[in-house]
């Protein structure tokens, strides 16, 4: 900490808030993927209250092979996190992605504060006959999406 009275810098507090809302929504996108196989978009704020919440959108019908449109689906959440930004002090929009570098599924999060700091990462993972297994977390570029006007 680099203030007085042992109190968070402003700069620290952001990278504070932006890191535990990107680290929950890593930790409850493996959760579901080891739970149910799988997930679908969401995203995960943090309140002026301090609670981290998870946003879902309900998907829309699958095609003829079974998929559902994930980038509608992301395109919802975004929106449900812009209309609600000024009750959030971080966001993290979470989703399954293709790693064709690591010949791979990943999970990757993108995370956002109000004040401006982002953070993402991507966690490459694999189906095996027990489960899943996760590689360490990898440092990801990403765009401010939710506050930006």
């Amino acid at each position: 900490m680099n203030s007085i009275d042992g109190l968070e810098s402003t700069k620290e507090l952001e990278l504070r808030e932006v890191r535990e809302t990107l680290g929950a929504a890593l930790a409850t996108a493996q959760e579901h993927l080891e739970q149910n196989g799988g997930f679908l978009p969401f995203a995960v704020t943090l309140a002026e209250d301090n609670e981290l919440r998870i946003v879902f959108v309900t998907p829309g019908e699958p095609d003829d092979e079974g998929n559902v449109d994930t980038e509608s689906m992301l395109a919802d959440i975004l929106e449900l996190l812009r209309q609600g930004r000024d009750e959030y002090r971080a966001v993290a929009i979470t989703s399954d992605v293709i790693l064709p570098e690591h010949g791979s599924d990943g999970i990757h999060a993108a995370a956002e504060h109000r004040s401006g700091g982002l953070l993402a990462a991507v966690v490459p993972y694999a189906r095996t006959a027990e489960g899943f297994t996760f590689d360490n977390a990898e440092a990801d570029t990403n765009e401010p999406l939710v506050w930006v006007d």
